[in-house]
């Protein structure tokens, strides 16, 4: 080989090793911030990256995700937001208010796409529903808008309780306004509300031990990331102090509670990640309008009702979406 070859193939070389370098610095980097537990998030994860793929985006050959989790620590939320920041991520999937508020903290400049169980324009995340403006866009569960629905159905189901519970994690800062509308909703009803606190573990086994002392004849267990990483917890006291409940997601009922009527999880995810791809392509926040569910899942467990010794009343199964026997 020759002086001139042997430059040839050297440059050839320096030009091959360039082109990698910028086509690995050119992928596009998602920032995945969830204040829960990777686990029980599973399934909403690989709905996640089904949107993505629709889009055009594998997660490991054109695009890559930084997954941080808060595993119910809602005040290590900031860090880990501003921990994606510091990398510059292209885009951060945000779930629950939580992980939403503290992208929004985080940044003003990187686009941020929420799932979130409230009223976004209400918590101060867009401006309005149909342009978002600034750099946050994304879904609304109506989590909060539910409570209402939820309180009649258990009521439907339990008609005879004259004191029903709500369950709410004081770690999340929208457990106040979901506890103002949830006692409107139980005055309109003409039920006591017995409102518990749970923010740990311990504090859930303490909270079913007050319910219980206090023959509260059925629980509303609000949406929250921590009580959905906690569900089997959750579903087992239930069924250890025979308490009916209804919960936000068909999860819990899949994983032995008794009722639950709310937005499927899964969808929304696949639409999240439909949105983060259409971001990477250039799509702006601000021009991609939140979107709401217009349908909504009721799943009745029978088995459980059996073991309750609850009879579930026809118009209710009439109308579930899933009946577990």
């Amino acid at each position: 080989m020759n002086r001139r070859e042997l430059m040839l193939l050297l440059g050839a070389a320096m030009t091959a090793a360039r082109t990698l370098c910028a086509q690995q610095k050119a992928m596009p980097v998602i920032g995945l911030l969830n204040g829960a537990s990777p686990g029980p998030n599973a399934p909403f994860v690989a709905a996640f990256l089904q949107g993505l793929s629709e889009t055009g985006y594998v997660e490991g050959q054109n695009v890559a995700i930084e997954y941080r989790w808060a595993e119910g620590r809602y005040d290590l939320l900031p860090a880990l937001a501003a921990d994606l920041v510091r990398r510059k991520v292209d885009v951060i999937a945000a779930q629950a208010i939580p992980s939403a508020r503290a992208a929004k903290n985080a940044t003003s400049t990187i686009p941020i796409v929420f799932e979130v169980g409230t009223d976004p324009v209400g918590d101060g995340l867009v401006a309005s529903l149909a342009r978002p403006g600034g750099n946050l866009t994304g879904f609304s569960n109506l989590f909060l808008e539910l409570y209402p629905k939820r309180l009649e159905l258990l009521s439907e189901l339990v008609p005879q309780a004259g004191m029903i519970a709500l369950l709410v994690n004081p770690n999340n800062m929208d457990a106040e306004p979901l506890i103002r509308d949830v006692q409107e909703a139980a005055r309109a009803k003409g039920v006591q509300l017995l409102i518990l606190k749970a923010g740990t573990e311990s504090e859930i086994d303490t909270a079913f031990a007050t319910l219980v002392q206090l023959h509260a004849g059925a629980l509303v267990v609000g949406a929250d990331p921590f009580f959905f990483i906690r569900r089997e917890q959750l579903v087992a006291l239930a069924s250890l102090h025979a308490v009916p409940a209804i919960y936000f997601v068909r999860e819990f009922a899949a994983s032995g509670g008794l009722i639950s009527y709310g937005t499927s999880l899964t969808a929304v995810w696949r639409q999240a990640g439909i949105y983060a791809g259409r971001i990477i392509k250039g799509a702006k926040p601000s021009d991609l309008p939140v979107q709401q569910p217009t349908t909504f899942e009721l799943v009745v467990n029978l088995k459980t009702a059996n073991v309750l010794g609850l009879t579930i009343p026809p118009s209710i199964l009439a109308r579930a979406d899933e009946v577990i026997e």
